[in-house]
């Protein structure tokens, strides 16, 4: 799954795209932080989305940052978001409907041969290490697009009490760590597709059936791998699609629910 044309010999730093607004008007974890939307919610005292853009900032392979999202009314609720991006450190877009349109949005306005990371705001626990880990790797598949993968026995390993959707491969069970590459000027065509799975991310062999149902029904049988799923992904795309296997079993761990931002505090305090 190479393509040595999509070399880049001046290897540019990466765009970075958080994705910052709320999946629904009413989110259960906002609810409950008393904040008027997800990625602001304080984790030991410190908005999420901040966390996630000072890894960011912190991290080798970026060089500019740009939040999609929540409404400008909404981060005015936090004067440093906003002083950030009125300094033009970060810069500040509308988001759209669901995450795969604000993403193609983003991406359109981008030079297409500047690589893309996307990641989201509530990845509290992101780190300058994992960012430059998954982005370095990343450009060496010489893939177009590439997502981070964590083993599942890694995770549970770690953390025994997380709770993440799992894929299970004949290879593998694997997490996802909501970490996008999108290396290539082809790569963008990539989110159109993640629109039409969209809604259907938390069930594997929903997502799977967008690559077809035969593909279905050796992942129910136990018989796909990752490499044959990222051939299959790849041919119904269009492109070369890839993955890179994080070390990290953090990078699996997003907050998706109440019990998520307890667990990602505990973390944080041990």
């Amino acid at each position: 799954m190479r393509n040595s044309s999509n070399v880049n010999t001046e290897t540019p730093r990466f765009t970075a795209v958080v994705l910052a607004a709320d999946r629904s008007p009413d989110d259960p974890v906002a609810r409950a932080a008393g904040v008027c939307c997800k990625a602001l919610t304080l984790v030991n005292g410190r908005p999420m989305v901040l966390r996630v853009l000072d890894a960011l900032n912190a991290a080798r392979e970026i060089d500019a940052c740009i939040v999609c999202g929540p409404q400008r009314y909404t981060v005015n609720q936090d004067k440093e978001l906003c002083d950030r991006i009125a300094s033009d450190h970060v810069k500040w877009v509308e988001n759209r409907a669901t995450p795969s349109s604000s993403t193609l949005h983003v991406l359109q306005s981008l030079p297409k041969d500047r690589p893309v990371l996307v990641t989201t705001a509530d990845h509290a626990l992101l780190n300058a290490r994992i960012v430059d880990y998954f982005c370095s790797h990343a450009r060496s598949t010489e893939c177009d697009i590439v997502i981070g993968l964590v083993r599942h026995e890694l995770l549970v390993a770690a953390y025994p009490e997380t709770k993440r959707t799992v894929t299970r491969l004949r290879d593998g069970a694997y997490c996802s760590c909501n970490l996008f590459a999108f290396l290539t000027p082809r790569a963008h065509t990539a989110a159109d597709f993640w629109r039409k799975v969209e809604s259907r991310r938390k069930k594997p062999w929903r997502i799977i059936s967008a690559i077809g149902w035969m593909a279905v029904l050796r992942y129910l049988l136990g018989r796909l791998s990752l490499d044959e799923g990222l051939v299959l992904i790849s041919r119904r795309m269009g492109l070369i699609a890839g993955a890179v296997i994080m070390p990290f079993p953090e990078a699996a761990i997003d907050v998706d629910s109440i019990d998520d931002l307890r667990l990602v505090q505990d973390i944080m305090r041990g």
